[in-house]
């Protein structure tokens, strides 16, 4: 074959059975005349057999690094695996880095010293601004999933046991099963369902976030929807701490008052007991909710807020995967690797068309603050 080439990397992340591209679109690049190469994974949702049927040659898992050729187009979702070899490679991928996340300066400087270059698929956006592909809908969707779970567990846990770990889920009706089961243990115990105070509602994960809640049969009465306008005053909002769960589903772009804080946590008449960062910026120095500083991860989905030993209320914890739309790798994949598909199609003129112009824009500009140190 003598088209552009693509290489779909195997994900490393633990749990992450998602993939950029499904069978389906794979074989959409292979019937528009592109060379792709797919590694092998045994956790991606999707069987190599999957992949093969449709004429896709598949090579050892990682063997892109060693094996791939210097024109090869990388393709993957999460980060690459900690490590400091220069990265001569075309990368499309979610690389977290554009955002001066912890370890920024050491991830993308990889690219500049090997002369490669990043295509940051979070920063892919069509002529309107808007994001081309995003996972955000299942975002909320899985996170709101967990949050309601986390919520029932809680209290029919009383002696502080941690939520259990959670694995993929084969489809979306499974899913929503086990969370319906949960929210009536947890109405038993509490003689109510959850109320549920969603930020970011306008936006796809916010949507994901609000459509779960209604599918397990939470009452839209108890799903409280704040967007822009309802935030535009500045936190910390009483509202929140209201709440039984807050799911937050902002896109961070620049420094905002926090939403929660240690203070108004401790404020007597809280009910609070459940927090998804859905959003996950954990690192990120304006994190607009500073009551914790780990990523969680599906094996140990919370982690405990410490509170003064004398603030009153419920525990308190919080969820922030930030591979959280793994919980339906099937469904999200597809979802994901269709929306993107168009941009994939245009890879072959990425000098002229203007997505891939402005991502590659883009990197040069992240680049160029790099500490001098590092841009040598």
């Amino acid at each position: 074959m003598s088209g552009l080439k693509i290489w779909l990397r195997a994900e490393t992340k633990p749990a992450e059975a998602r993939s950029a591209l499904t069978p389906t679109t794979c074989k959409a690049l292979i019937d528009a005349g592109y060379d792709v190469t797919v590694e092998r994974s045994t956790q991606r949702i999707f069987d190599d057999e999957e992949f093969a049927k449709i004429g896709a040659p598949l090579v050892e898992e990682g063997s892109w690094v060693k094996d791939a050729p210097k024109d090869a187009v990388i393709l993957g979702l999460k980060e690459l695996p900690e490590d400091d070899f220069p990265l001569e490679h075309v990368h499309v991928t979610f690389a977290h880095c554009y955002k001066q996340q912890g370890g920024w300066e050491n991830v993308l400087s990889r690219w500049h010293r090997g002369k490669g270059l990043l295509l940051d698929l979070e920063f892919l956006t069509d002529e309107s601004g808007r994001r081309v592909a995003a996972f955000g809908f299942s975002a909320g969707y899985a996170g709101s999933a967990l949050a309601i779970k986390n919520w029932a567990w809680q209290l029919t846990h009383p002696e502080g046991e941690s939520l259990p770990g959670e694995v993929p889920y084969a489809n979306q009706d499974l899913l929503i099963a086990s969370v319906k089961e949960s929210v009536e243990a947890g109405k038993k115990v509490a003689g109510h369902y959850p109320k549920i105070l969603v930020i970011g509602a306008l936006g796809r994960c916010g949507k994901g976030a609000v459509q779960l809640a209604k599918d397990v049969g939470v009452p839209e009465s108890n799903i409280i929807q704040w967007d822009m306008a309802e935030t535009a005053k500045g936190g910390p909002f009483n509202e929140i701490i209201e709440s039984d769960i807050f799911v937050n589903c902002i896109y961070l772009s620049s420094p905002i008052p926090p939403f929660v804080n240690t203070e108004t946590l401790s404020t007597p008449s809280r009910k609070l007991s459940v927090v998804c960062d859905v959003s996950a910026d954990t690192t990120n120095p304006h994190n607009p909710i500073p009551i914790y500083d780990i990523t969680t991860t599906f094996d140990k989905p919370t982690v405990p807020v410490q509170l003064p030993a004398s603030t009153q209320g419920p525990p308190l914890s919080v969820i922030s995967i930030d591979h959280l739309p793994s919980l339906l790798p099937r469904e999200s994949s597809e979802q994901f690797s269709q929306a993107l598909l168009p941009s994939l199609l245009q890879l072959k003129d990425r000098k002229s068309a203007r997505v891939w112009v402005q991502a590659e824009d883009l990197f040069n500009e992240k680049v160029a603050t790099l500490p001098a140190s590092l841009r040598a």
